[in-house]
């Protein structure tokens, strides 16, 4: 995780640094996209009241999506730099 968007059109945002070099060499490999453009965020701005009901529905385009209380706990526990496993 790489930098921090407090001003989002989410609840905060941490992107996800990927697709790194290596990925890019084997979705090539396998002729297909790496993606990208992957935020850890909380709800959008405006549905803090969805709270988590969210959950209920993939609406996320391949981000990771969190409450805006669990957002605040990440931001705070989470320093720039901290690598994460993305598994499918």
């Amino acid at each position: 995780m790489d930098r921090r968007n407090a001003h989002s059109q989410f609840y905060r945002s941490i992107h996800v640094s990927y697709p790194s070099a290596q990925d890019r060499d084997r979705a090539r490999k396998l002729g297909v996209s790496p993606g990208g453009d992957i935020y850890v965020h909380g709800l959008p701005n405006g549905y803090a009241w969805v709270g988590i009901g969210h959950r209920l529905k993939d609406w996320t385009d391949g981000c990771i999506a969190v409450t805006n209380e669990e957002m605040d706990e990440i931001w705070r526990a989470v320093p720039d730099g901290t690598p994460i496993e993305i598994k499918p």
